[in-house]
């Protein structure tokens, strides 16, 4: 039986892209004729939740690249106690999954540099940020379009938190 740790580095950091590196990956990624959705958030305790807007915004496009916040973004917008899960961690998460060809990070509180470098076909964000997100006019900009998936009710890690806090 094959265990999580006995995976070799490499292996999981196989769908990683150094957020350096992005402008030279989508051009290869669109050299070979692929379309391109992005998605981006802390993605902190994954839940079904993250997998229903992670399956959405797969169909948008060939490739999924998804960005995540780093620890200190996350810090900044979220809260000092945040987040519960390292970027490492959540990188190897999303990496695990199927429908995520590529994972990327970013520093900044949003997304907006990375995503001037990535010029996505669709950007994929939830139904609370909506249409005119701030990522929105950086998405047309580069030719783009906002892809808006409804929220399943009832699951946010900020709910998941309380339920736990509950239960303690």
């Amino acid at each position: 039986m094959r265990h999580f740790q006995d995976l070799a580095w490499a292996d999981r950091r196989r769908k990683w892209i150094d957020p350096e590196q992005i402008e030279e990956k989508v051009a290869a990624l669109r050299k070979e004729g692929y379309t391109i959705a992005t998605l981006n958030g802390s993605f902190d305790l994954l839940h079904a939740g993250h997998l229903e807007i992670l399956y959405q915004a797969a169909a948008q496009a060939d490739q999924l690249v998804v960005a995540l916040n780093s620890d200190e973004s996350i810090r900044r917008y979220k809260s000092e106690k945040r987040p519960i899960i390292p970027l490492d961690y959540r990188l190897m998460m999303m990496a695990a999954l199927e429908m995520v060809d590529w994972v990327t990070w970013f520093e900044e509180d949003d997304p907006r540099a990375l995503l001037r470098k990535i010029a996505p076909d669709v950007h994929v964000n939830g139904a609370e940020y909506g249409a005119h997100c701030i990522e929105s006019e950086v998405v047309k900009e580069g030719g783009g379009v906002v892809h808006i998936v409804q929220l399943v009710p009832g699951l946010s890690t900020s709910q998941i938190i309380k339920k736990i806090v509950q239960c303690v």
